[in-house]
């Protein structure tokens, strides 16, 4: 079950970023299915999953074609609402001839996200996890965290954009994915190493967590657990955009975790998808497939920190 935003992604590729007062031409812009709720459905959609969609749109084209995308992959989009009073939500994706991105999001009917916490139990009866992110009301994330709790489903949390996280919600997540500046501002610590992005994941371990997993780009990610922490490095490739990344990567670990997988191998399959889906442009385009992730190169093995 993946509770989350549902974007249409405006992707703008220009040669770099413009300054201040500058006026660039651009090379393209095209309108690409996104929002991490739903990037991470698919994420998950095509390691093999059975995945529903809890989340929200306008009546409008934009808000048909997502459902229209997801419906394509088998994503269950009957958890999605039509709000007739707000636009579908929208991200404004600036990419680099780097590959590196810019994002501007509007909410929209992201913003109108409800969750009936008792009849949500019921929906998670027999899911493996509910999987979510901060790209819809917090508050809402909650009473979904608490419903999972109820009806024994476990919780993968992704808080993303980086915004606190309550005290009492830290012992409903079974594992926390983080990248360097989410890891940051949610452990108190400095996170610019792999050494720092342990100390920071074996911080947030003490509030009550299983696994964390800080990701670090290029630099691959670290994995933390009762059994200590490992780096994960990652391969070099060709970046053509680095947009859904961090949600393909999500979407791999958590249907490896819910095939009852070990947590270091569920990292290093994040790992490969995550940088198969970078040499692709657009958030759900880039989204790999099981059979190609699978046939990708296999990372180093892990360093233990």
């Amino acid at each position: 079950m993946v509770l989350g935003s549902l974007n249409m992604d405006l992707v703008l590729r220009v040669p770099h970023a413009p300054a201040a007062g500058e006026t660039l031409e651009g090379r393209s812009i095209d309108h690409i299915p996104g929002g991490k709720g739903g990037n991470q459905a698919v994420g998950c959609a095509r390691q093999g999953a059975r995945v529903q969609l809890v989340g929200c749109v306008g009546d409008d084209a934009n808000g048909r074609a997502l459902c229209d995308a997801l419906a394509r992959d088998g994503v269950d989009t009957t958890s999605v609402r039509i709000d007739a009073s707000a636009s579908t939500g929208t991200a404004l994706v600036m990419v680099d001839d780097a590959g590196q991105n810019r994002i501007v999001v509007i909410a929209g009917a992201n913003a109108r996200v409800e969750i009936d916490e008792h009849a949500f139990v019921e929906q998670l009866r027999g899911a493996d996890f509910l999987v979510a992110q901060f790209e819809t009301p917090l508050i809402q994330v909650a009473r979904a965290m608490h419903a999972a709790k109820r009806a024994g489903c476990k919780v993968l949390l992704n808080p993303s954009p980086a915004q606190p996280v309550d005290d009492a919600l830290w012992p409903l997540i079974d594992t926390l994915v983080v990248n360097e500046i989410e890891a940051g501002m949610l452990s108190g610590q400095l996170v610019d190493s792999p050494q720092e992005a342990a100390a920071a994941g074996q911080a947030m371990r003490g509030r009550g967590i299983a696994r964390v997993v800080v990701t670090m780009g290029s630099r691959g990610a670290v994995a933390v657990d009762a059994h200590g922490a490992r780096h994960h490095t990652a391969p070099v490739v060709d970046v053509v955009d680095t947009t859904a990344a961090g949600d393909t990567f999500l979407g791999a670990l958590a249907v490896a975790l819910a095939g009852d997988g070990d947590f270091d191998e569920a990292v290093r399959l994040g790992i490969r998808a995550a940088a198969l889906c970078i040499t692709q442009l657009g958030a759900q385009p880039s989204i790999p497939q099981r059979n190609a992730v699978l046939q990708s190169p296999l990372p180093p093995a892990w360093t233990p920190l």
